[in-house]
């Protein structure tokens, strides 16, 4: 890969978030960086009416800091092209792109962007998607709207602000909330967007790397949750009877455990987006796995915001690591298995009423 591709971070949150603080910082404070912030102007909180000059029809504004504005008037694609062509003839100075999302819109389309458009995805790499989420509105938020839920969902990174504004409690049973959604995110808690810009850069979210990070609490409770788990999960026989009980790799059913277990101090949230995770200590079979993840992008793939795996597979002596989001998937060769590690499969899966049992035991099928 090109290191001189301009890396993108995704901005998103829905009204009242904070974005509009942070992408002030971004365009005001002496940070020393160089960026291209894209602001999509159907947002109801527009900054343009703050800091950019009303009168003039520049479409791209540099600010005294060094970093450019650019408010969006068509298509995204196009626009990058147009910063990448004048960066390139000298024209724009810039490191790095931040694109704001309107906070009613579906981070979803704007990531596919980098991946669809292969003029874009020569330029550009996407970084990261982050998500501001208002401690105050957020369980109300999330309650009544789905896009919030899925910009939740996208996150690589969780940004909880205004968190001066409630109590320990609720701020406890909101990050446990948006956990259970998402456990692959980083979840902060910062305040008006004092948080150290530098934070919300190069995260690699969308690097196909062999680290699979995901919230050890998240992982703890289903391990907590196992026992009782199976019980209701394998009442059904399966064609293979060497599941690997001991190694309590299914992980089925978790959520929903946890959630009970879990009820005597939070909140039960019944979000529509969930998570889960798959383990297995016995490897894929490549070609059977390969059929049932493209079956599973074809009929599930608009359910299906973001999922990643490190993977063991029968024959091959690397990790392979895969990621998409929607139907977009791509896998890799990542590092050798050393000696002394453990081969195992890790997957996370993020989507809208995603049928976890259909999913595990097709996955279990696929084991060599």
């Amino acid at each position: 890969m090109a290191t001189n591709m301009i890396p993108v971070t995704i901005l998103t949150g829905f009204l009242g978030s904070g974005k509009t603080t942070l992408l002030k910082r971004i365009l005001n404070e002496q940070h020393g960086m160089k960026i291209a912030v894209i602001e999509n102007e159907f947002g109801e909180e527009n900054i343009d009416n703050e800091i950019l000059v009303q009168e003039s029809n520049e479409q791209i504004i540099q600010m005294s800091n060094g970093c450019i504005c650019c408010t969006i008037r068509g298509d995204l694609a196009r626009v990058l092209a147009d910063l990448a062509a004048q960066k390139q003839a000298g024209k724009l100075d810039f490191e790095r792109v931040v694109i704001e999302t309107t906070g009613l819109a579906n981070p979803g389309p704007v990531a596919q962007t980098f991946f669809m458009d292969d003029s874009i995805a020569d330029e550009f790499l996407l970084d990261a998607i982050i998500t501001l989420v208002d401690a105050k509105h957020a369980n109300h938020q999330l309650n009544e709207h789905e896009v919030v839920q899925r910009q939740v969902g996208f996150a690589d990174r969780l940004f909880i602000t205004k968190s001066d504004l409630v109590d320990e409690a609720t701020l406890d049973d909101l990050r446990h909330r948006v956990l259970h959604m998402n456990p692959k995110a980083a979840i902060k808690v910062v305040n008006f967007g004092d948080a150290d810009i530098k934070e919300i850069f190069d995260l690699r979210g969308f690097n196909l790397n062999a680290k699979l990070e995901i919230d050890p609490d998240f992982l703890a409770e289903d391990e907590h949750d196992h026992d009782h788990a199976h019980d209701h999960a394998h009442e059904h026989d399966h064609d293979h009877a060497n599941c690997d009980h001991e190694h309590g790799h299914c992980d089925h059913e978790g959520h929903d455990h946890s959630h009970a277990h879990h009820n005597h101090h939070h909140a039960h949230h019944d979000d529509k987006i969930k998570s889960f995770v798959y383990r297995s200590d016995r490897p894929f079979d490549p070609n059977k796995l390969e059929d049932f993840l493209g079956g599973i992008l074809q009929i599930y793939g608009e359910r299906l915001l973001r999922y990643k795996g490190v993977l063991y597979m029968k024959g091959v002596d690397r990790k392979v690591v895969f990621q998409g989001v929607h139907q977009m998937m791509g896998s890799d060769l990542a590092s050798k298995w050393q000696p002394a590690e453990k081969k195992t499969n890790k997957m996370v899966f993020i989507g809208i009423e995603l049928p976890q049992d259909l999913i595990t035991d097709g996955l279990d099928a696929c084991l060599a």
